[in-house]
C-alpha cells in the first residue's frame, strides 16, 4: 500500500487513518496505547486510569476496515493480521467503556449495518438452515473441543456461585445439579433436554435416577455423547437422538435446554415455546438457560449482524430479558427468572481461553491454521468481555404454563 511520508521518514496516514484517530480521541474511560503502522506510540484517555489496553495498528487498511464494518471489520483486520494486541479481552473492556463516544467502531457505517442485517436474515433456523448453521460450529470435530473443555464435556456457562477456586468440572456440575433442584427433579421422572450437547447434563440427571431424553441436530456431538453414556453405564436411563426440537412428540416431567435457545432465531421464538408448552404434562416446570444481551442494546443488535454471527453462530440470535418474557407469554408460558450470572460465564471463558492457548499446538496439529486460531482466540475474549462488562449476561429462567 503506498503511502507518502513526511519530512521525518514517517508514514502519513490515509482519510481513514486520520478519521479513526480523531474518534479515539473521544476515549473517556480508561486509556488506549495505540502502536501506528509508521512505529509511533499514541495514548488516548488518561494513561493512569483503568482499564487500559495496547493495540498494534500493523497495516493502515485496519482503520477503514473498522470504520465501514465496525467489529466485523475489526474481525477482518485480526484475522489479517493487520492489527493485534497483547491482551485482546482488555482491549475489548476498553471498547466496550467507551461504546458511545466509539460508535461507528463498533457497528461500522449505515451502508454495512444494512447489508449484514440482511445477511444475516438470510440465514434463517429452519429444519435444513439450522443443521448447516449448527454444524458450522459444532461438527468442527470433537477432538478440538476434547483439547479445552473441562473433564465434563460442558460448552456453556459453570455456575461458580462465588467459589473460584473450585475447579470449573465442578462448577459445571453445580450448574447441573441447580437445574435439577430448582425445577424438584426426582428418580423416576422423565425429562426432556432440547439442544444435549455432548451429554453432559443427562449423564448428570441419569446418575440420580432421572431419565432423559435428549435431542440435538449435531451428528458430531450425538455420536459422542453417545459412546459416553454407554462407557458410563447410563444407557437404561439416557435416550440421546439426531432430532430437530420441532418433531417432538410425548409430554414429559420437565424439560432442560441449556443454551440452545440462542440458535433458534427471533421468527422461530413462537414456535419453540409452543413446543415447549404441548411437551410438558401439566404442572410441570422447564428451565431454559440462555446468554442474553442487554434490553436497552437489542434493537441496535437486532438490526444488524455481528462478529459472533458472521464468523462464530451463523443464525445465532440472543433475546434481551424483556423479549424472552414477552416471547413466552405468547407462547402461554409464564417465566420467572431463577439466576443471573454473567460474571459466572466471563469467569468460564477466562478458563476456556486458559486451555485452548495451552493446547495451541495440540489444536495446530489436528490441522487448524492460523487465521482459524486468531479467529476462535477473538470469539473467546469478545465473549469474556461482554460478560466481564454487563454488556451480556446469562440466566436461567424457568417457565411453567399459563393460567
Amino acid at each position: 500500500m503506498a503511502l507518502s511520508r513526511t519530512l521525518s521518514g514517517h508514514q502519513t496516514a490515509p482519510a481513514s487513518g486520520r478519521l479513526f484517530l480523531s474518534l479515539l480521541e473521544r476515549i473517556q474511560v480508561g486509556h488506549l496505547i495505540l502502536i501506528t503502522p509508521d512505529g509511533q506510540q499514541r495514548v488516548f484517555g488518561d494513561p493512569h486510569a483503568a482499564p487500559g489496553a495496547r493495540l498494534e495498528m500493523r497495516d493502515w487498511r485496519a482503520c477503514g476496515a473498522i470504520l465501514r464494518k465496525g467489529d466485523i471489520g475489526f474481525a477482518d483486520a485480526w484475522r489479517a493480521f493487520w492489527v493485534d494486541t497483547p491482551d485482546l479481552a482488555a482491549l475489548l473492556r476498553v471498547a466496550i467503556r467507551n461504546e458511545r463516544a466509539l460508535q461507528r467502531t463498533v457497528y461500522g457505517g449505515w451502508l454495512a449495518q444494512l447489508w449484514y442485517g440482511l445477511r444475516h436474515r438470510l440465514r434463517p433456523n429452519t429444519r435444513s438452515g439450522s443443521r448447516r448453521n449448527i454444524h458450522a460450529h459444532y461438527d468442527i470435530g470433537n477432538a478440538f473441543y476434547a483439547q479445552w473443555l473441562d473433564p465434563s464435556f460442558t460448552y456453556s456457562s459453570a455456575v461458580f456461585g462465588g467459589k473460584l477456586r473450585q475447579s470449573l468440572e465442578d462448577a459445571q456440575h453445580a450448574k447441573y445439579q441447580r437445574i435439577i433442584d430448582t425445577l424438584g427433579l426426582r428418580e423416576g421422572m422423565r425429562i426432556l433436554e432440547i439442544g444435549c450437547g455432548w451429554g453432559g447434563f443427562a449423564m448428570h440427571a441419569a446418575r440420580q435416577g432421572i431419565h432423559v431424553h435428549g435431542v440435538t441436530i449435531s451428528p458430531a456431538q450425538l455420536d459422542f455423547g453417545r459412546q459416553r453414556v454407554r462407557e458410563a453405564g447410563l444407557s437404561e436411563r439416557v435416550q440421546l437422538e439426531l432430532r430437530d426440537y420441532r418433531s417432538l412428540t410425548g409430554q414429559y416431567d420437565g424439560i432442560v435446554s441449556i443454551e440452545m435457545f440462542e440458535a433458534v432465531g427471533e421468527k422461530f421464538w413462537p414456535t419453540y415455546f409452543r413446543i415447549l408448552r404441548e411437551r410438558l404434562r401439566p404442572g410441570a416446570r422447564a428451565l431454559v438457560q440462555t446468554i442474553m444481551i442487554d434490553d436497552s442494546h437489542f434493537a441496535a443488535y437486532r438490526a444488524t449482524s455481528d462478529f459472533i454471527r458472521e464468523f462464530i453462530f451463523p443464525g445465532g440470535m440472543l433475546p434481551s430479558p424483556q423479549r424472552f418474557a414477552q416471547a413466552a407469554r405468547r407462547g402461554g408460558l409464564a417465566a420467572c427468572t431463577s439466576l443471573a450470572f454473567g460474571r459466572d460465564y466471563a469467569e468460564t471463558l477466562r478458563r476456556w481461553r486458559g486451555a485452548f492457548e495451552a493446547q495451541l499446538d495440540a489444536i495446530r496439529t489436528q490441522g487448524f491454521d492460523e487465521i482459524f486460531v486468531r479467529t476462535w482466540r477473538l470469539y473467546l475474549a469478545y465473549c469474556e468481555a461482554g460478560f466481564d462488562e454487563g454488556r451480556t449476561d446469562v440466566m436461567q429462567f424457568v417457565l411453567s404454563q399459563a393460567d
